[in-house]
């Protein structure tokens, strides 16, 4: 902890992808380090200066190393306008544990006194653990003039967050602090009047008390739980300052799947040669045959190639067989007038030929001497025409022909992967399918095959298998990541190894409010993640939680996210909602259409009951009636932590709020998750 007499320390970061490749460009540091010369040389040491390119997770690792350092203060300069490259809000905002959006007021405020586009940045303050961090804009002119702004604080608010004694500091008040850091009461550090500032500063100071309550006495709660301040999710706080009540709005099961819509990258599109690795792909172009099928004039049954036509002699008589076409690659001779030649299937037409007659309108009249061949056949009818039994060139297929359009899938049937291999195609272009990485969360998990007995708070991990067993029966290739630890670090480190092999994340467990229920400020302070919902109201499945990660695409490098999945823990939730919500982003990721489970009409054959408050997804078993008509039976109970309930379970019954119950014979919607079984 810095004390009032020993200098605190600043560490300055410039967010710049040209000064990051030319030092010498950069104008900034010069005039952050003026400030600190002019205003606070006697209080301040600048540790260190660095330039970093605009790069969230380099601009997050330069923050956490001098976090890490115990530097007091972390200025930054660039990166907060809305260029496509500037990024350092998003960057810095994750990892900020208390927000300081007074400081942010004070520089904007500034700032506006000297140009309207102030309102064009984006800035943000807070503090990480012992460290104030404050982002400036990237000129040095406004950087300058936006810490100036607030310079003459800075110092008491981070003496504060080293762990000052805040009951000493402001005793003497306000009066006391205003002559101390050399600014007078209504005036901004910059000196500029700021309108009704000294009665707000009056009401915001609370003594220094975590939430401002500054001397209840008791236990008792005067406040509703929405208008409480939120705690921190950080978990190095441990639980005495964890959120009591969940930070994240619910959203609704239709907003849910917006949000993930909106969020989930577009799919990635690849070469892949034309063999078995395709089958489950999706076409990202249109696809021309390159050649006819059949190439050759063809026979299309066994019997015998002939002459036809106005110019030759009569089909009908005995004729010598001149020569034999197998459906083989060869050179043949050319037919001559008057004579046949025998043919196969599938064989090429002879050179001259026009028409083939079936073999069962002909007679054997003669052998070769060996007796081992054919000499003479009988042609038994003159009714043959040009053109009779023969497959004709391109008959089947042309060459320029569109024969698989963009967005057809190839199949494990067959029939698409054996029209590509028919016209000669090598390689195609499709949407790469995600690879899905699935781990679990917890002290108390251990393999579903661990031998022996369970210890006394152990539990047998099923979420893990049985997600890796529906992600490959989704036709997806799936990654076991095992079990981690309930420890922040080993998360972290997990996740961030995870991000380099698979495009899709999927954790169970670890989402709800307990101490130890880490992923979602793993997600967020750890690795700069966006939670884009934490809650939903629905039932199974509430604490789903779906967030992106800014990672680097292994193809080209590019700036891609990762996303994440943070399923319940409990078994039937977990298999609920990866069929509700994972399932249609891999979907989208490998460019299928539709998304996501079949929704059909199903008549139920027994009574539901709706839940009050949140819409329900109701495991159930549909069979195909003998009346044409889909029917469903309930699996029985519900409860969230039963996983027998998915015991032949086939569909998802999508059950509105509300009160009483669905009856015996209404329709209601459902979710296909598997085939149809037999006749009810």
């Amino acid at each position: 902890m810095a004390s009032p007499q020993s200098k605190l320390t600043a560490a300055i970061l410039i967010i710049s992808e040209t000064a990051s490749k030319d030092p010498s460009t950069d104008k900034c540091i010069p005039a952050l380090s003026q400030v600190f010369s002019d205003l606070g040389s006697s209080n301040w040491h600048i540790s260190t200066t660095s330039i970093i390119p605009d790069s969230i997770s380099a601009i997050q690792l330069a923050i956490l190393k001098a976090c890490d350092e115990g530097v007091n203060l972390i200025i930054t300069s660039g990166g907060t306008g809305f260029a496509v490259k500037d990024v350092t809000p998003e960057a810095v905002g994750p990892l900020i544990e208390k927000q300081a959006p007074g400081l942010v007021h004070g520089m904007l405020a500034s700032s506006l006194q000297v140009t309207p586009f102030a309102v064009m940045s984006r800035p943000v303050a807070g503090v990480r653990g012992s460290t104030l961090i404050i982002t400036l804009p990237g000129s040095p002119k406004g950087a300058k003039e936006n810490l100036e702004a607030v310079f003459k604080l800075l110092s008491h608010a981070c003496l504060q967050a080293s762990g000052g004694d805040s009951r000493q500091m402001h005793q003497g008040g306000v009066k006391k602090l205003e002559k101390e850091a050399g600014v007078g009461g209504g005036e901004t550090t910059g000196g500029e009047k700021a309108s009704g500032h000294k009665q707000a500063h009056h009401h915001g100071h609370g003594c220094g008390r975590d939430h401002g309550h500054g001397g209840h006495h008791g236990p008792k709660a005067h406040t509703a739980p929405e208008d409480r301040p939120q705690q921190s999710n950080d978990p190095s706080q441990g639980p005495s300052r964890r959120h009591r009540h969940s930070p994240y709005p619910m959203l609704s099961v239709a907003d849910a799947l917006q949000q993930i819509d909106a969020h989930t990258p577009s799919p990635t599109i690849v070469t892949l040669p034309v063999n078995e690795t395709l089958v489950g792909h999706v076409l990202a172009e249109d696809i021309t045959a390159p050649e006819s099928v059949p190439a050759f004039r063809a026979s299309i049954v066994d019997g015998y190639a002939v002459i036809a036509g106005a110019d030759a002699p009569s089909t009908k008589g005995t004729f010598p067989v001149a020569m034999i076409s197998h459906a083989q690659a060869g050179e043949h001779q050319e037919l001559q007038k008057g004579q046949i030649a025998r043919i196969t299937t599938g064989a090429p037409l002879p050179p001259g030929a026009t028409s083939v007659v079936m073999v069962e309108d002909t007679l054997l009249v003669s052998k070769t001497d060996d007796g081992t061949e054919e000499k003479e056949v009988e042609i038994l009818t003159g009714d043959i025409q040009v053109g009779e039994n023969v497959r004709e060139v391109g008959s089947d297929v042309q060459a320029g022909d569109v024969i698989m359009r963009k967005g057809e899938g190839i199949s494990a049937v067959g029939g698409e992967f054996g029209l590509l291999a028919s016209v000669g195609v090598k390689q195609v272009s499709v949407y790469k399918k995600p690879v899905v990485g699935v781990l679990s969360t917890g002290d108390e998990i251990v393999n579903h095959d661990r031998e022996g007995e369970l210890r006394r708070g152990e539990v047998r991990d099923t979420n893990r298998p049985t997600l890796l067993t529906a992600i490959r029966g989704s036709d997806f290739e799936a990654v076991d990541l095992g079990i981690v630890s309930d420890k922040p670090g080993a998360l972290e480190q997990t996740l961030r190894d995870a991000t380099r092999k698979v495009d899709v994340i999927i954790t169970s467990g670890g989402v709800s409010m307990g101490e130890l229920d880490l992923l979602k400020p793993t997600l967020e302070r750890s690795l700069g993640g966006h939670i884009h919902f934490g809650r939903v109201a629905m039932k199974p499945g509430k604490p789903t939680t779906f967030a992106t990660i800014p990672t680097k695409s292994s193809l080209d490098g590019s700036r891609i996210s990762t996303v994440v999945f943070s399923l319940p823990g409990n078994p039937a939730s977990c298999v609920v909602t990866y069929h509700l919500f994972v399932l249609p982003a891999l979907h989208k990721l490998a460019g299928v259409e539709p998304r996501g489970c079949a929704r059909v009409k199903v008549l139920l054959d027994g009574d539901v009951k709706l839940d009050k408050q949140r819409d329900e997804f109701h495991r159930a078993i549909v069979k195909a009636g003998g009346d044409g008509v889909m029917h469903a039976v309930s699996t029985g109970g519900q409860r969230s932590s039963r996983i027998g309930s998915f015991k032949g379970a086939n569909a998802l019954l999508c059950l509105p709020a509300g009160e009483g119950v669905i009856k015996k014979g209404e329709m209601v919607e459902a979710l296909l998750m598997g085939k149809l079984v037999g006749d009810v």
